[in-house]
């Protein structure tokens, strides 16, 4: 057999190896998720206490309210609640510039990294941590240089670190600040990306019920829902933030291959997420009758963000950089 051959043969048998490996990973994985799932069994979060006023001011996500503010496909949202200001998610920063659009984006906004009191991950993916080198050195950060924001707490989904947050692991449900919550993590695996666990913030407006912000939903949106209704007896009064439904295209395309349709979906490769999906999401969260719906277009088509919009009339809000959404 000729060198060349025998190369062709060995580069075949690595990737054939590869491809078992991950089908292994990813079925075990999926079984090690879905007992995970089951075994969470939480009491109800006690003395959450609530706010008399939210906003939500998205300062990194695809789309801008003009063209003053970079949009990405990633996550940064500012959110005030009461008392408390909580940078939630870092953006994704795809070039490692410095300053950042995130940073870039807040000095057009007139928010000061100053003002922020805690930093909330959801997950620890690129889009949401600040970039690749992040993802890989998990940790997270505003900016392509170190961006001094102090000793404050930093809540992460798993093991993270900063250069000057004091990060805390936020495994479980608990209170953060007064009518603040973390749902805890639900993990999800990913073909490609492994096992993530990801949390999503649940704030208890006053007289009105609690509004979940979601970062990318990949544990999906009917099982935040559960979640935050096992921890809660008030009404699911809204939900902002990313869903990951890239139904009919992607936001993020490589060598003509549709990278959001393929990757975090929870799915085998060849099995994308469908409109069905969307519809039966949608019908789930509309038996709640949310007050409120705001999905993010940094990882969902715009066929979603119409269904959506269909689906919940006067109650849905565009997720728009530099466009607050106010409740209370």
């Amino acid at each position: 057999m000729k060198i060349g051959g025998l190369i062709i043969i060995i580069v075949v048998g690595v990737i054939l190896i590869a491809l078992i490996g991950m089908v292994a990973r990813f079925w075990f994985g999926r079984r090690r998720a879905s007992r995970d799932w089951a075994a969470a069994n939480y009491p109800k979060l006690k003395d959450v206490g609530t706010v008399k006023k939210l906003t939500i001011l998205p300062l990194i996500d695809w789309n801008t309210k003009d063209t003053n503010l970079t949009g990405e496909p990633g996550v940064s949202y500012l959110i005030r609640a009461d008392d408390a200001t909580i940078l939630f998610d870092v953006g994704y920063n795809a070039q490692n510039e410095h300053p950042s659009p995130l940073l870039r984006n807040m000095e057009t906004l007139g928010v000061s990294v100053s003002e922020i009191d805690m930093v909330v991950i959801s997950h620890n993916h690129l889009d949401h941590v600040g970039g690749m080198g992040h993802q890989q050195g998990k940790s997270f950060g505003l900016s392509g240089q170190p961006t001094e924001i102090g000793n404050i707490p930093a809540y992460v989904p798993v093991p993270l670190s900063h250069p000057t947050a004091r990060t805390i692991v936020t495994e479980k449900p608990q209170t953060l600040a007064p009518g603040v919550a973390t749902i805890g993590t639900i993990p999800r695996q990913l073909f490609f990306l492994g096992r993530t666990p990801e949390q999503s913030l649940a704030i208890n407006v006053a007289g009105k019920g609690i509004v979940l912000i979601v970062g990318c939903g990949h544990s999906t949106l009917q099982r935040i829902i559960d979640r935050a209704e096992m921890l809660f007896d008030a009404p699911i009064y809204g939900m902002v933030g990313g869903l990951h439904y890239p139904a009919t295209a992607s936001r993020e395309k490589k060598l003509g291959l549709p990278l959001q349709s393929i990757f975090g979906t929870g799915k085998w490769p060849w099995t994308p997420i469908t409109r069905e999906d969307v519809r039966k999401a949608i019908k789930y969260l509309k038996e709640r009758n949310p007050q409120l719906v705001s999905l993010s277009a940094h990882d969902s088509c715009d066929w979603s963000i119409e269904a959506f919009r269909s689906a919940f009339g006067e109650a849905y809000q565009d997720l728009i950089v530099g466009e607050e959404i106010s409740i209370g």
